[in-house]
């Protein structure tokens, strides 16, 4: 009997891992630890962590850490984490599955190492396999999904499910995969409502679908063996115009998550070649007169074109408030993208001189590439890719930096800061995750 393409997917994802991978796991790790701890502290996660800590959904007795709260059972610990990781928007991202892999594998990978004692090597294992799944079918959906559907949520559970698979004896990576993928779901709508917090939700429930579905193929509940190619499955409901032939693409390539792009500025990350662009702009630039013009790509105008962002979450997606606070301050901080800058007056004005338009120039190379040009007194300034993509990477030094910023936003000490980020980076050759839990803020 032929294989099904999710049986075929499996078998890609059997090949060996390297301690070059477990590494560049331990950095996205490390990554989504900063982002987390510092999403826990705003509205969004406080609120899941105020909703799960309520009597009706607390676990008690579970022992899988849950950031800024109790433990929990893996799956309650997937759920909660799920939804921290994303909530400033500063999370990696594939920029050809547009999708977030970290905010839905790692709480999934976490939170089964613990539940059945893994080491660091193989929690590291399972995260380079989830990374893969999620952004083979990421990159496979194409435009007619995304333009619905957000990919994080819809492609997350898969990642999710053979994350928690591989950690789990007993269970089933194809079922599992069944299971994840039924579950599949997560509207765009909520990125045109600007009070909405549904995209964290969107994480955390990829992330418990795909630990559900791990924890129910061991137990022998079978899930939908060809979820992904059948008339009735995931590409044929939700993704008009693919090809699902091309999550098998490049069986024996790199794997993946060697070319996650991991984010330098607290935006949407269609906001950042903008910024980029921005950043070049030369000092002492007059700015107080004329229009300034953003040339980039269609996607970016669709998530990014608020010209009067209402909300600090809005401005993450504004391209006019990015570029505004940029051209004004250089490098965006968090801080930039508060209520008080967001309705500042100088801001406001700025906001209103830019115009952005997407260009052919910029579309032809997306999204192999995500580009952006900003034109200020007549001079053009191009960033052709955004920085952290693998053509302009940060390095690791960037990447610790960037963690403990996160972490002291979160009110963290320098010296704990700087004690989490070690024992994360020492993870690939330790023996438990012993010294990452306890070096993790406490509830």
């Amino acid at each position: 009997m032929q294989m099904t393409i999710t049986e075929r997917l499996a078998t890609i994802l059997g090949r060996p891992i390297s301690d070059a991978d477990r590494e560049r796991a331990a950095s996205l790790f490390l990554d989504w630890t900063g982002c987390s701890i510092a999403g826990q502290k705003e509205a969004a996660g406080q609120k899941m962590t105020d909703a799960f800590s309520l009597a009706a959904f607390s676990d008690s007795d579970g022992k899988c850490t849950r950031i800024g709260s109790t433990p929990a059972s893996a799956l309650m610990a997937a759920l909660h984490n799920g939804a921290l990781g994303n909530v400033l928007e500063m999370d990696d991202v594939d920029k050809r599955a547009i999708l977030h892999a970290a905010p839905t594998i790692m709480p999934a990978a976490l939170a089964m190492a613990q539940h059945t004692n893994a080491s660091p090597t193989q929690m590291f294992n399972a995260i380079v396999i989830g990374y893969e799944a999620t952004i083979r079918i990421g990159r496979a959906v194409g435009a007619g999904h995304y333009a619905f559907w957000h990919n994080t949520a819809t492609c997350g559970p898969f990642g999710a499910a053979a994350a928690a698979c591989y950690l789990l004896e007993g269970s089933d990576l194809v079922s599992a995969l069944g299971l994840a993928g039924t579950q599949a779901a997560g509207l765009w709508q909520t990125r045109h409502e600007p009070n909405s917090m549904a995209k964290q939700l969107h994480a955390s429930h990829a992330a418990h679908a795909g630990v559900m579905g791990a924890i129910l193929s061991a137990q022998g509940f079978e899930g939908p063996r060809q979820i992904l190619e059948g008339p009735q499955g995931f590409f044929a409901a939700m993704c008009p115009g693919a090809n699902v032939e091309d999550v098998l693409t490049q069986p024996d390539a790199s794997w993946a998550l060697h070319e996650t792009s991991i984010k330098p500025y607290p935006a949407c990350r269609h906001a950042h070649p903008a910024i980029d662009a921005a950043l070049k702009v030369h000092n002492g630039a007059d700015l107080n007169s004329g229009p300034i013009l953003v040339e980039t790509y269609k996607d970016a105008l669709t998530f990014c074109d608020k010209p009067v962002p209402t909300s600090p979450i809005q401005t993450k997606f504004s391209l006019q408030h990015s570029v505004a606070i940029t051209l004004l301050n250089g490098i965006p901080q968090l801080e930039d993208f508060t209520v008080a800058v967001t309705n500042s007056a100088s801001i406001k004005a700025l906001r209103e001189r830019i115009e952005v338009v997407q260009t052919d120039e910029f579309n032809a190379a997306y999204p192999a590439h995500y580009g952006a040009a900003v034109t200020v007194n007549g001079e053009r300034y191009v960033a052709a890719d955004a920085y952290g993509d693998p053509e302009y990477p940060m390095t690791q030094q960037a990447i610790m930096e960037k963690a403990q910023t996160l972490m002291l936003y979160a009110g963290m000490s320098a010296k704990d800061a700087n004690r989490l980020c070690s024992a994360t980076l020492a993870l690939p050759n330790a023996d438990s995750l012993a010294d990452y839990i306890a070096n993790l803020p406490q509830s």
